[in-house]
This record gives C-alpha cells, structure tokens and sequence, in this order.
C-alpha cells in the first residue's frame, strides 16, 4: 500500500512520555503467539487482570473478538492472515502512543508479520511471548472444537493442520503452556516486566 503525500501526519499536542508519567508506568506491547488452544488468550486475560490489580492501564486484544468488528471483512487465506496483523499491528501502536500496556492474543503464524508489527516500534516496546504447546495437546484441548472441524475437512486453512505456524526464532519469553500453570506463567511474565522497569 502506497502512501499518499496528501495524509499528513497530524502531531498530538500530549506525547506518550507525558501519557506514560501520568499512568506511572510505561506503554508496549506484550504479543501472545501460539497455535490454536495453547493458551494465549487465557494466558493475556490473566496477565492483564494481575496488571490491573496493580494498577496498570492495559487493555487485551483477542484473535477472535476483533474479528467481531475490525477484522470481521477477513478471511483465514494467506493474505488476509498478514492484513489481520497489520492492522493488530498498527491499533497497538495506537495503545502504546495512549501510554496502555498492550495485550495482543492473535495465532499471528508468520513470523514474517510479526517482526513486521515489532519494527513499528521502538527497541523495549514489542515484547513478543511465545505460548510455547504441542499440537497433540492443543488439540487435546481443543477448546471451541476447531481441530476436529479441520480434521474432517470443515475448516480450511486451518493453523497446524493444513496452514503452516512458524514458532519464533528469539521470542522475548517462553511460556510452556503444557508445563506451566496460567497462573505460574502470569507471574512469571509480570515479574519479568517489573525487573526491566516496565511496570
């Protein structure tokens, strides 16, 4: 997508350093990726509900929520995967510009698009959080009954079943969801957040 000369940029008169001394804490983004039942939305809601105990303004971006309304003109091909989290992407930039923390739980499967969304962001902004399962166990799980739906041919295009998830090479955390309680994975991610002086 081209740029059009004619859209200027219009500079907001409060910037994020003002909104994030305001809020007592810093903004970015925590981006949640994993297949399909391995925990990621469950996984951002308990962060985010810990963070809210502490006073934290933070709001969760989920998958399927957004496509609800947002994102409800797309479908699951290969191009309208990447148009999904370009626009996550680029509402999350929005959150973190608020001064929020950011809870994005999206499969996001190519790792392409999401060091597309990190390089919107400044070094310290974009903490990506792998939901680290086995597909056996997710679909184990299977919590909305997706797996068995692709597996009799129901759904295509369908992350680890006939559409590739490409795990991240370096992510920022690893949360091994078949291994680690939410609530053990919750604490390990905020503790993790309070020792870099994000919170």
């Amino acid at each position: 997508m081209t740029h059009n000369p004619n859209i200027i940029w219009h500079p907001a008169a409060i910037s994020k350093s003002d909104r994030q001394s305001l809020n007592g804490h810093k903004s970015c983004v925590l981006w949640f990726t994993g297949l399909s039942g391995s925990g990621k939305s469950v996984l951002a809601n308990a962060v985010d509900e810990k963070l809210y105990r502490k006073g934290i303004q933070s709001y969760v971006l989920d998958g399927d929520n957004i496509r609800h309304g947002l994102n409800k003109d797309l479908g699951f091909q290969t191009g309208d995967r990447i148009e999904n989290i370009r626009r996550i992407g680029e509402v999350a930039k929005l959150f973190v510009d608020s001064g929020q923390m950011i809870l994005t739980a999206f499969i996001s499967p190519f790792r392409e698009d999401r060091d597309m969304v990190r390089a919107l962001f400044p070094k310290g902004e974009f903490f990506e959080i792998y939901v680290k399962c086995p597909l056996h166990v997710c679909e184990q799980r299977d919590p909305k009954g997706l797996y068995k739906k692709a597996r009799n041919g129901e759904i295509k295009h369908f992350t680890g079943i006939d559409s590739p998830y490409e795990a991240p090479l370096s992510p920022d955390f690893i949360i091994e969801s078949d291994q680690t309680s939410i609530s053990d994975g919750a604490d390990l991610i905020i503790n993790a957040l309070q020792n870099r002086g994000i919170i």
